[in-house]
């Protein structure tokens, strides 16, 4: 599980470093970095994806995601004694990201290249790496070391060489894969790459989930949902096939849900409500009631992954399935870490109801997004490795 999670000068996050528990709530007010928080934590992902510096530039270079205000924000400025003012800026700008799990901790530092001719001088390099023990960074508990293209690992009590010519735009993960030598490394990518993100189902009319598939076993439904029946006749079989029922009942009292599928393999929802002759098919179904099973297969997954991520899942749904949907996203935070992006108050109030709900509420303060209520003493211990003396 990830119990700590650190942002430095991406967007609205000049320094942000939250605890994280088992079911994390993030609320706020519109535009206090609800959303820069889920898409730094996007990024992250995206360091085992290979695919981090390609991320950045679609969203517009790293140059358009740095913190835009001062280097510093002083007391006196919160105060209102001095005014905010940009002053020539004293350290190269860096975006960092990075974690702390219960098994290794993870940092990774961004920046520009110096100036040359190429036509690639704005392309992101990776300053930095890092893998570790521990939220408190210290060289002695570093096991993976990477300083522009030179990579370390540690063996015993010294320092192997790992490279010398790491691509300044590839991260370890994409480079490194020796299980015997490197087991961090195998490790904590196969950690980032189980994480899950589902954000706006796709419910229109030509939508993915609305259209019959051949299917095969699918204990993970993909992003865009096409195989949303294959993914309930899984749960079906080899799942939680009680809780199925659970979740359709407490949404819709009376509903009961059958996947269909005939002799060439082609999978279909028929979903029988009380009072009518005849199973809807998914083409019928409104959106939020189709929105809802795609929430049932993805929470209630065979193969839970280590984190899975949802931002903003009640969209489109009716206020009245709000607190049926927490009550499903608390069954499946027993068996996964969740992360719940939402503003809708029933269903902040129904994932209030868990003991398990830690509830991280954003501000912002002078254009920096803040925890509320954070201070010294409940912040977690952290330390950038760039940063460490």
């Amino acid at each position: 599980m990830i119990h700590t999670l650190a942002i430095s000068h991406y967007r609205s996050l000049l320094n942000l470093v939250i605890p994280l528990g088992q079911l994390n709530l993030i609320t706020g007010p519109n535009g206090c970095g609800k959303s820069n928080l889920y898409r730094a934590l996007r990024l992250l992902a995206e360091t085992a994806q290979g695919g981090v510096v390609n991320a950045l530039a679609h969203e517009g270079g790293l140059n358009s995601t740095f913190w835009a205000g001062p280097e510093n924000i002083t007391h006196q400025m919160k105060t209102g004694a001095h005014t905010v003012e940009g002053l020539v800026r004293q350290k190269a700008q860096r975006l960092r990201l990075g974690f702390a799990s219960d098994e290794f901790s993870y940092a990774i530092s961004l920046g520009l290249p110096k100036p040359s001719s190429s036509a690639f001088s704005n392309d992101p390099e990776i300053k930095r790496e890092s893998i570790f023990f521990g939220d408190n960074y210290r060289p002695a508990s570093s096991l993976i070391e990477r300083e522009n293209a030179i990579v370390k690992n540690r063996e015993d009590r010294q320092w192997g060489m790992l490279s010398t010519q790491m691509p300044l735009y590839e991260s370890i993960f994409s480079q490194i894969s020796d299980p015997v030598k490197t087991p961090e490394v195998v490790t904590l990518r196969e950690f980032i790459r189980g994480w899950r993100f589902y954000d706006h189902f796709r419910t229109d009319t030509d939508a993915p989930a609305r259209q019959s598939h051949v299917g095969t076993r699918t204990p993970i439904l993909s992003h865009d949902g096409h195989d949303l029946a294959a993914a309930l006749r899984t749960i079906v079989e080899i799942g939680d096939d009680h809780a199925l029922k659970a979740a359709i009942e407490d949404a819709f009292p009376g509903a009961k849900l059958e996947v269909f599928f005939d002799n060439t393999g082609r999978f279909s929802l028929g979903f029988f409500q009380y009072g009518l002759l005849r199973p809807l098919s998914a083409k019928e179904l409104s959106d939020g009631t189709l929105r809802y099973l795609l929430w049932i297969a993805a929470l209630l997954t065979p193969r839970p992954p280590p984190l899975m991520v949802l931002n903003e899942p009640e969209t489109s749904l009716h206020p009245d399935l709000l607190p049926a949907l927490g009550r499903l996203i608390v069954h499946a935070s027993k068996q996964t870490q969740v992360w719940v992006v939402s503003h809708a108050p029933r269903l902040i109030e129904a994932l209030r109801q868990s003991p398990a709900c830690h509830e991280i509420v954003l501000e912002k303060e002078l254009g920096q997004t803040q925890m509320v209520g954070q201070t010294l003493l409940d912040t977690p211990l952290w330390r950038w490795p760039d940063q460490a003396k």
